[in-house]
């Protein structure tokens, strides 16, 4: 577990404070025992008057004190070592999921996701603890009381190590069908959260269709699937209490029945040495008992760190390493070259082939192709959304990814079919645009060469009128004038478009094509096209196919040399291509 590894790496101090709190435990221990059968010694056996004992009850009381002490401190140093665990975890989970927001959208759903940050990093804490804490204390303290019952008793401390195998050996049969049951768990929870957030996000759909009841028995059948899972878990914990019980009292009974043939057929042992290991005794167990219960606590902890590590591992392969490089606020980056790129999701799974090509200055260009071609996953390559696995992107002759990522950002402006809205007033979601502090008049300026300031004045607040979370309130086509209105903002230095007129009206995509041309006069613009009428005047079009970069050039060399464009043309005219 890398990770956990590492985290724990980092606490070593702390695992040097938990021993040695175990170790001052230890010695309370075998302190408490030995005041309590001298006092008892001294009263029943040598008549001792209480005025010669108070000093013995005194010092039991301070270190039952110091005991209680050197627990809390334990204790409460696992919970902290537990929170900062969650913490850390959380922080990893956020960071790779920033970093890789396209991975990260593309698998799993959205409530799955929700819930491995809440539900699967809240169940590692006891883990740490619990577990860890617990680990060192029944690592020390046995051993310094089987040292001081050897001392006593040979044979007691014989029996203790004979039987005491028989509790680890027994947690870590418990142990393996622990974890195998939580992992269950964690995936039967995930699979909850993601359909329950999927069915109340899409509501409504459902609710016009007359699917909700349908989908409210997939949910109930999710729910007790959850249920059985969790079911399963306190069944074998049960199981794990009642034999680690049954074990911990068999030994003690042996050790009472050795010590008693000893102390009274063969008076082999004082009533000292014999009371002081039947104090003892107990101790020991219970130590190795309660590691047993927090091992079962800490092997349903691992099966979620699994998940949790392996979602961190997912993600690994998908973050764009960048460098440390400015980018001077003069002469901006504005040629692109990509010299033999590709990129895969996986082994088995879709693949960019490694393409040559290039995009100048202030040009105007175009990705073109059937769906699944990998156009998007082209867009996200150009964009340093996701790395290139082979070869690399050039920005004015120097690699992408030795430029600060802040940078590149701040001079580049992505626009989605869907582009998100965040819940706010319309002028916070325009500024959100910008890196820098703007004012109302820049707002009002960027939205007037979006085309769509007219629509604002129509607002009752206008720029202050609060639009929903994911834009609710607003037309497709106004959420994509309001990220145009973004980029007019923002000025950037290139602009990727992907497909931003799929699905509006003919008006709203005249709009949309006037601010672009006014954005293509001081950037370069590369756009992913699903309507080939709007890329005709494009300075160079690119054809993918299957993830292969088969043709480029313009409109009208295209459609000379290259059957596939001609073919798309005719399909999307219906008729003869001009």
């Amino acid at each position: 577990m890398r990770t956990i590894k590492a985290y724990l790496n980092a606490k070593k101090f702390s695992m040097v404070y938990l021993f040695f709190f175990a170790l001052l435990t230890g010695g309370a221990i075998v302190g408490q025992a030995f005041l309590l059968v001298t006092v008892i010694d001294g009263v029943f056996l040598k008549d001792q008057r209480f005025q010669e004992i108070l000093p013995l009850l005194g010092g039991l009381f301070f270190i039952l004190l110091a005991r209680s002490i050197f627990t809390y401190m334990s204790g409460r140093l696992g919970v902290r070592l537990g929170a900062e665990a969650k913490r850390h975890l959380r922080h990893e989970l956020l960071d790779n999921y920033l970093k890789n927001p396209v991975q990260a959208s593309l698998k799993g759903q959205s409530g799955q996701k929700v819930s491995m940050m809440m539900d699967a990093v809240d169940e590692v804490d006891s883990y740490f603890s619990q577990y860890i804490p617990q680990l060192i204390r029944s690592s020390v303290i046995p051993v310094v009381l089987l040292i001081v019952v050897f001392n006593q008793h040979v044979n007691s401390g014989i029996i203790m190590v004979i039987t005491s195998p028989f509790i680890p050996l027994f947690m870590i049969i418990i142990g393996m069908q622990t974890q195998k049951k939580s992992e269950e768990k964690m995936d039967e929870l995930a699979a909850f959260s993601g359909e329950f957030l999927d069915t109340v996000q899409g509501l409504v759909t459902l609710k016009l269709f007359g699917k909700s009841k349908q989908k409210k028995e997939t949910i109930k059948q999710s729910s007790l699937q959850f249920r059985d899972a969790t079911m399963e878990i306190l069944k074998v914990a049960f199981t794990s209490s009642f034999m680690l019980e049954l074990i911990s009292m068999l030994a003690i009974g042996i050790i009472a029945l050795e010590i008693a043939l000893q102390l009274i057929i063969f008076d082999g042992i004082s009533f000292f040495a014999a009371f002081f290991v039947l104090v003892l005794a107990p101790e020991y167990f219970t130590a190795l008992r309660e590691l047993g219960t927090a091992f079962h606590n800490g092997r349903s902890s691992m099966g979620a760190i699994r998940k949790v590590e392996e979602e961190l591992k997912e993600t690994d392969e998908f973050t764009v390493q960048w460098g440390s490089k400015p980018i001077p606020e003069k002469g901006l980056p504005v040629r692109i070259d990509i010299e033999n790129g590709g990129f895969q999701y996986g082994e088995a799974d879709f693949q960019l082939k490694k393409m040559s090509t290039n995009f100048s200055p202030l040009s105007k260009n175009a990705i073109v192709g059937k769906t699944g071609s990998g156009k998007s996953t082209l867009l996200h390559m150009i964009a340093g959304i996701i790395p290139t696995h082979q070869g690399s992107i050039l920005i004015d002759g120097e690699p992408l990814t030795k430029y600060r990522e802040a940078d590149w950002f701040h001079r580049l402006s992505y626009i989605s079919q869907h582009p998100y809205i965040f819940s706010g007033t319309i002028a916070d979601n325009i500024a959100i645009g910008s890196p820098n502090q703007v004012t109302r008049n820049e707002i009002e300026l960027a939205a007037k060469r979006a085309g769509i300031a007219e629509t604002i004045a129509s607002f009752t607040y206008r720029y202050d009128t609060v639009v929903g979370e994911g834009g609710r309130g607003l037309s497709g086509g106004e959420k994509q004038r309001l990220a145009l209105a973004r980029a007019f903002l923002k000025q950037p230095s290139i602009v990727l478009f992907d497909e931003p007129t799929t699905g509006l009206d003919l008006k709203t995509e005249r709009i949309l094509q006037a601010s672009i041309e006014k954005l293509a006069q001081t950037a370069t613009v590369i756009t992913v096209a699903h309507r080939l009428h709007t890329i005709k005047d494009a300075d160079k079009i690119l054809i993918l196919d299957d993830g292969e970069l088969i043709a480029e050039g313009t409109h009208e060399q295209l459609l000379q040399i290259n059957s596939v464009y001609r073919d798309m043309i005719v399909v999307q005219q219906g008729g003869k291509a001009e």
